[in-house]
């Protein structure tokens, strides 16, 4: 009997690091979702890049039971657009709901420190070698009340300008 306890619990010690590996994995992932849904709430555009200074420019909801977070920007204009984040196995996604009419889809690449980089995954409406359409985007968590985001733009397979906001979490 303990010939057999010894030769099983010698079988699985090999398996162990795979399961730490595999976590450690997701854990970026499932960290930067977390940081995602602590965005619920409004968002003020302190410098007035998007209309009125001081004015609600970003929502952040959390639906789905808690698996997804819904981004609507910028809120009340003509061009508003929504862009949903969830997990996808072990990724962070989204798809950005665009008012140029297609939705680029993205996975995290970078998810380090304040940082979390999405590069583009596919998307509908969309041929990456001719439409302009939005291929990467960059937060940066400046503090737990203000972030900054990058957005990417590319036309005809190429990087072609990038739109910068900086918001604040209303009071």
């Amino acid at each position: 009997m303990i010939r057999v306890l010894v030769l099983a619990t010698a079988m699985a010690l090999p398996a162990l690091p795979l399961v730490d590996r595999a976590y450690a994995q997701e854990a970026p992932a499932a960290t930067a979702f977390e940081r995602l849904k602590a965005l619920e709430g409004e968002w003020i555009d302190p410098d007035g890049i998007f209309g009125e200074k001081g004015a609600v420019a970003v929502t952040y909801r959390i639906t789905g039971g808690g698996t997804t977070v819904v981004e609507t920007f910028p809120v009340g204009t003509p061009a508003e657009m929504v862009t949903v984040y969830h997990k996808d196995g072990d990724d962070l996604v989204l798809t950005h709901y665009c008012s140029a009419g297609n939705q680029p889809r993205m996975r995290a690449k970078t998810v380090s420190g304040n940082t979390l980089a999405f590069d583009f995954d596919g998307g509908t409406n969309i041929d990456p070698a001719v439409t302009s359409h939005m291929h990467s985007v960059k937060f940066e968590f400046l503090g737990p009340d203000e972030i900054r985001a990058t957005w990417g733009n590319w036309e005809k397979g190429k990087p072609n300008h990038e739109g910068v906001y900086r918001v604040v979490r209303k009071k």
